[in-house]
C-alpha cells in the first residue's frame, strides 16, 4: 500500500512521521510523497493554539476532497483534544489519540484491514520520508510534560511524561546513519525531563549517543530551561554535539512569568545563559517569546524587552499570545488589546532582527563545517547557488559551478558576508 504522512505543528510531530514512515516500510508498505497517488493518508494535527486548530480541520478536509478514494487516520493535538469533532470531519476512517500514537501504524493495519507484508520488512529499508533528499532526521526521545504552564495546551494533550529507551533510541540512529543521516534532532514534549520516569537523565542519553553511534552531527530541539543536568554543558567538549539551544524564555518580566507559571526566573536563565556561553564557544541561544500574554502592563512590557536585549539572542520566535480554551491563560484578567499586542510584536521584530545580525558578524571571517542542503538556485548558466547550515545553526550559502554537488556533505567554508540574513562563504 502507498502510505503518505502530513503534520502540522512541532518538530514532535515531525519526528512521530519520521517513526511512522519506518514502521509502515517495515510492515511492506511504501511511504509515497504524492499525496494523490497514496491509498493510506495519516495526518498528525496540532492544537497549539485555535489558528493551528482551524488549520488541521482544512487540512483533513482538503485530503479527503483531492483524493477522496484515500483511507485517512487522523491522529495528534487537535484530535486528542477534540475527538468527537475530528471524527465526524468527512473522510476519517480511524481516529489515533495521542495516548496510542506508539502504536498508531499497528492500530491503523488491523483497523482498516490493511494487508501487510512483513516477509518485505527483511529486505533493505527504503529510505523514509524525510530521510530521502533530507540530511537530518528527527528523533522523538520523550512525550509528555509534567508541568502545566498556564499557555500551554499541549501537555493537557500529551499526558503524563514517557520516555523512549535509549537502546531504542540508538538502533533508531543507527538505522539513520545506515541511511545516511548526517545530523540527528533529538525533541520531546518536555526533552529536558528526559528519563525521570526510566531512571535517566538527558546527559545519560547524550553521551550514550555519542558513544554508540557514529552519526556526524547531534543536535538538541527546544529544551526548557529548567532540568538540566548538573554535567550539562560539559557535554559540548565533544564537536558531534552542536552549540545550539533553543531556550524558551517566553517572557523577561519575572511577574508575567509567575502568571504563565513558568519555572524559571529571569536571574536563572541569565545564569544558564553565562555557563553555556563560557563553556561553549560561539554557541548560538535562541528562544521564544510570546506577546502581550494576558495582564502585561506597560512596565512589565519594558522589563521583558530590556531583558532580552541585555540577554541577546541568535534567533527568536516571535508570538503574539492568543486565547486558547481549554487553557487557565484563557481565564485570565485583563486581556491585551490587540493593537497594542501588535505594537510590542513589530518593536520585538526590530530587535530580533537586530540581534540577529550582530549575531552573523560574529561569525564573520571564520573556517566553518558546513553540512549542504539539496535546495539550490541558478545562478547563471555555469554556476549555482547552495545552502546549508553551520554547528551553530546559522544559515550560509556558497557558489559552486553545476557540474559540482555538495548535498549532504560536510565541508568547510569561510564567512565572507551577511546578505538577506544569510552568511554567504567561500569553499575551502
Amino acid at each position: 500500500m502507498l502510505v503518505h504522512l502530513r503534520t502540522l505543528g512541532c518538530r514532535l510531530n515531525e519526528a512521530e512521521l519520521e517513526s511512522w514512515a519506518q514502521s509502515f516500510q517495515n510492515a511492506g508498505h511504501k511511504i509515497t510523497r504524492e499525496q494523490n497517488e497514496a491509498q493510506l493518508i495519516i495526518v498528525n494535527s496540532c492544537a497549539v493554539t485555535q489558528d493551528a486548530v482551524r488549520k488541521s480541520r482544512q487540512l483533513i478536509r482538503r485530503i479527503h476532497r483531492d483524493n477522496p478514494g484515500a483511507k485517512i487516520v487522523a491522529s495528534g493535538c487537535y484530535v486528542t483534544l477534540q475527538a468527537d469533532e475530528a471524527a465526524e470531519l468527512l473522510g476519517v476512517d480511524l481516529i489515533v489519540s495521542n495516548q496510542d500514537k506508539d502504536r498508531l501504524v499497528e492500530l491503523a493495519i488491523a483497523e482498516l484491514e490493511i494487508p501487510s507484508m512483513p516477509s518485505l520488512s527483511t529486505e533493505p529499508a527504503e529510505i523514509s520520508l524525510f530521510s530521502r533528499g533530507r540530511q537530518r532526521a528527527f528523533i522523538k526521545v520523550q512525550d509528555g510534560c509534567r508541568y502545566r504552564c498556564t499557555f500551554c495546551i499541549v501537555t493537557v494533550a500529551r499526558g503524563e511524561e514517557k520516555s523512549t529507551p535509549i537502546e531504542q533510541i540508538i538502533n533508531d540512529i543507527n538505522t539513520f546513519v545506515q541511511q545516511g543521516v548526517k545530523e540527528v534532532i533529538l525533541t520531546g514534549v518536555h526533552l529536558g525531563g528526559y528519563g525521570s520516569d526510566i531512571n535517566h537523565n538527558l546527559a545519560d542519553l547524550i553521551q550514550a549517543i555519542l558513544q554508540q553511534t557514529t552519526v556526524p552531527r547531534l543536535r538538541l530541539g527546544s529544551l526548557e530551561p529548567w532540568d538540566l543536568p548538573e554535567n550539562f554543558f560539559d557535554l559540548f567538549s565533544n564537536p558531534r554535539l552542536m552549540p545550539h539551544l533553543h531556550l524558551p524564555l517566553q517572557s523577561g518580566s519575572d511577574s508575567v512569568l509567575k502568571r504563565m507559571a513558568r519555572r524559571c526566573k529571569t536571574d536563572e536563565f541569565s545564569q544558564i545563559v553565562l555557563r553555556a556561553r563560557l563553556k561553549v564557544p560561539n554557541i548560538n541561544i535562541t528562544t521564544d517569546i510570546i506577546v502581550g500574554f494576558p495582564g502585561e502592563t506597560e512596565q512589565e512590557w519594558q522589563e521583558s524587552f530590556e531583558f532580552i536585549k541585555q540577554t541577546g539572542f541568535g534567533h527568536i520566535h516571535i508570538f503574539t499570545y492568543s486565547t486558547r480554551s481549554g487553557t487557565k491563560a484563557a481565564t485570565l484578567p485583563d486581556q491585551v488589546q490587540n493593537a497594542l499586542k501588535k505594537q510590542r510584536s513589530q518593536q520585538l521584530h526590530q530587535l530580533a532582527e537586530q540581534m540577529k545580525q550582530d549575531f552573523l558578524k560574529q561569525n564573520l571571517g571564520v573556517s566553518l563545517d558546513i553540512l549542504w542542503e539539496g535546495q539550490k538556485e541558478d545562478v547563471d548558466t555555469t554556476k549555482h547557488k547552495v545552502f546549508g547550515y553551520t554547528p551553530n545553526y546559522i544559515r550560509v550559502a556558497a557558489i559552486i559551478d553545476n557540474s559540482a554537488s555538495l548535498e549532504n556533505k560536510i565541508s568547510s567554508a569561510i564567512s565572507k558576508e551577511i546578505s538577506n540574513g544569510t552568511l554567504f562563504t567561500e569553499l575551502i
